[in-house]
């Protein structure tokens, strides 16, 4: 047993090394790529923003930029008896999911409070997007005394259509948790949402902050006292679209160190610790909060040296050593072209939320008195390995790949033409008055190979294969469809480029 182990280790060693020149290779190639495409990072954050504009539900105002959108969803609550307009619809369909539209809400937070110097002129549009949100999320909230709502349309009718959602005629399904049917991985990312907004709103709007903690508090509250996962209760109306695969538990340390952040009140350090040890994932996602958490807490440890909070300090850099490609630990595998590769669907989210774990952590290391590295092994790390690593992923997605493509819509020459987005892919009510039925999109729209009429400026879709490629193809959703989520966790890094970089 002795000799076959050894001779695993051996066997492993060596694939991990070529695993690692390889990469390193394929990071020298784009060292070159980049030197003739050099990103414009304030371009690129400025149309990040604008993309939310285009997912936008409810009635639209004046001031709306991407134009061949306009009102949508103005029933919905309705069925409830209660007002649910607003909010975001979170991909290329037309249903509101509060799960990865609150983490949505969050990641918008959490940027603008890291990042909200570097954002310069795009300050009042990433608050915008957000409020958009909250404004929402309150409703949802504070509508019916015990419930909160948590949707709103029918997923598995409005998936059957391909038409806009100015026209949609699908029912308009209200979905809540309450005491007897608890969700309290969607109700703690609510919270999250709402304590990391209400940070964002102190200095600008008192009151609306005030409102969006308070609120905070009791869904919070909510979460912890009538524990069970939403999808539990909700099955096919989120299932298989937004499981709460990963259960609750993350979400509650995700709320509870977001209303820490917020309050400064022991009650919920007092909670962050009950909930005992919790898992150390290599990703970061709408379903998966624990190393966005471990980050978020290890903050008192760097910035404030809060003795308290070394766990999350040593969990968070844990998680680093599962990233980097030249740690000993690392579990994350790169392309050729050096994309970090998670999941075949919607890769993308996993590397945008990843960069921006990867950039606030360098962020919370340059922070300290005296130059702070960790180890992974016999691996030194700084914080300008954290911040290479990241800038390699935002310049991948902005184009320096072996494809030249970038996957950002309407961002540099050579952008994806075909995303699968339903208002982008159909007329817009300018140019075809006439409306779209739930059938009427897929001839000739959706089946068409022409680029899409509509140019959702500034959507990031799922990304390239694991081979680099992208067919550019309507139909395949796991690399052509955008995201909301994908595009809240690149405006940090965004921000701190744009602000560090010349662009």
């Amino acid at each position: 047993m002795g000799n076959c182990k050894m001779g695993g280790l051996i066997q492993t060693f060596f694939i991990t090394w070529v695993l690692f020149c390889s990469i390193n290779i394929s990071f020298s190639r784009l060292g070159a790529q980049a030197a003739s495409i050099n990103p414009n990072y304030k371009e690129a954050l400025a149309k990040s923003l604008l993309f939310f504009q285009g997912q936008r539900s409810g009635r639209l105002p004046p001031s709306q930029q991407i134009t061949w959108r306009s009102h949508s969803g103005l029933s919905d609550g309705r069925l409830a008896n209660v007002d649910l307009t607003g909010g975001y619809y979170d991909a290329g369909d037309n249903v509101k999911f509060n799960l990865p539209m609150a983490f949505t809400t969050t990641m918008l937070s959490w940027s603008t409070l890291e990042y909200g110097k570097r954002l310069g002129p795009q300050l009042p549009n990433a608050r915008a997007a957000i409020r958009w949100a909250t404004d929402y999320l309150l409703k949802c909230a504070t509508a019916t005394p015990g419930k909160i709502y948590v949707g709103v349309g029918d997923p598995n009718a409005d998936h059957r259509c391909w038409e806009r959602p100015e026209d949609m005629d699908t029912v308009r399904s209200v979905y809540s948790v309450s005491p007897s049917n608890p969700g309290s991985d969607v109700a703690g990312e609510m919270a999250a949402a709402l304590a990391a907004a209400s940070l964002v709103f102190r200095s600008s709007d008192r009151q609306y902050a005030g409102l969006l903690l308070r609120t905070a508090r009791k869904v919070l509250q909510f979460a912890l006292q009538y524990r069970g996962a939403y999808s539990d209760r909700l099955g096919s109306s989120v299932c298989p679209f937004y499981c709460s695969y990963s259960g609750y538990k993350d979400e509650l340390l995700w709320g509870a160190a977001w209303l820490f952040r917020a309050t400064n009140e022991v009650q919920y350090y007092n909670i962050i610790k009950s909930l005992g040890a919790d898992d150390q994932p290599d990703l970061f996602s709408w379903d998966n909060k624990y190393s966005g958490a471990h980050v978020l807490l290890s903050r008192r440890a760097l910035v404030n040296n809060d003795k308290n909070f070394q766990q999350y300090k040593q969990e968070a850099e844990n998680f680093m050593c599962k990233i980097l490609p030249n740690s000993p630990y690392s579990s994350t595998q790169y392309t050729q072209g050096g994309l970090m590769y998670k999941l075949p669907q919607d890769n993308l989210q996993y590397v945008t939320s990843i960069s921006f774990l990867l950039t606030t952590y360098a962020k919370y290391m340059k922070s300290t008195k005296t130059p702070y590295t960790f180890n992974c092994g016999s691996q030194v790390v700084n914080a300008n390995s954290l911040i290479s690593l990241a800038k390699r992923q935002v310049d991948y997605i902005l184009g320096v790949n072996p494809i030249r493509m970038s996957y950002m819509v309407g961002y540099g020459p050579n952008f994806p033409r075909r995303i699968h987005h339903r208002g982008s892919s159909l007329p817009s009510k300018t140019s075809h008055p006439q409306a779209i039925g739930c059938s009427g999109g897929f001839e000739p729209f959706y089946s068409s190979s022409n680029p899409n009429p509509n140019i959702l400026t500034g959507a990031i879709v799922g990304g390239p294969n694991q081979n680099d490629g992208f067919p550019d193809d309507r139909s395949d959703y796991s690399h052509s469809e955008p995201a909301t989520y994908i595009n809240a966790a690149i405006v940090g890094p965004l921000a701190y480029f744009a602000g560090t970089l010349r662009s």
